[in-house]
């Protein structure tokens, strides 16, 4: 078994990825996020990442971690670009930069891509931390109402 799988987010039981998604720690992180994530929400969540499958090519994945479910995220279509999103339960906290390592490699090793932005909430704290990765900040940006930060990594070659 991996470390890390990263699995069709279809593939995520509805359970587990709605406890997730109503876990206090993580929702203080998801600006987007509405009130409680309901098996409908969840359901018409896994429909929009199937369609940025079907329109892109690429989308979402979920995120396994010695065989537990960890989280969901990798590239995803947003404004037109390839952006990183990660969205980990708290006890996998830890685990963000080795997943972020892969799915670098899968946005410039694979798909050649010539860069991908991170959005992140203005009160984010670790906007450091991904300066040290090498995300170079950019204007913010507004999606669904909310305003975020945006950082973008150009790919080395």
């Amino acid at each position: 078994m991996k470390e890390i799988e990263f699995i069709p987010l279809c593939d995520v039981r509805e359970e587990e990825l709605i406890d997730l998604m109503n876990n206090e720690a993580v929702v203080r992180h998801l600006p987007l996020l509405d009130g409680i994530f309901s098996a409908e929400q969840c359901q018409a969540f896994l429909d929009a990442k199937k369609k940025l499958w079907d329109a892109y090519g690429y989308g979402p994945h979920g995120f396994l971690v010695n065989g537990k479910f960890a989280g969901w995220g990798g590239l995803q279509p947003e404004q037109g670009e390839a952006d990183f999103a990660l969205v980990l339960h708290p006890d996998f906290w830890g685990w963000g930069l080795k997943i972020f390592k892969q799915v670098k490699e899968e946005a410039f090793g694979v798909m050649k891509l010539p860069s991908i932005t991170i959005l992140l909430p203005p009160d984010r704290p670790n906007s450091k931390a991904v300066r040290r990765l090498g995300f170079i900040p950019e204007e913010p940006v507004t999606v669904g109402g909310e305003a975020f930060l945006k950082f973008r990594l150009h790919n080395p070659e």
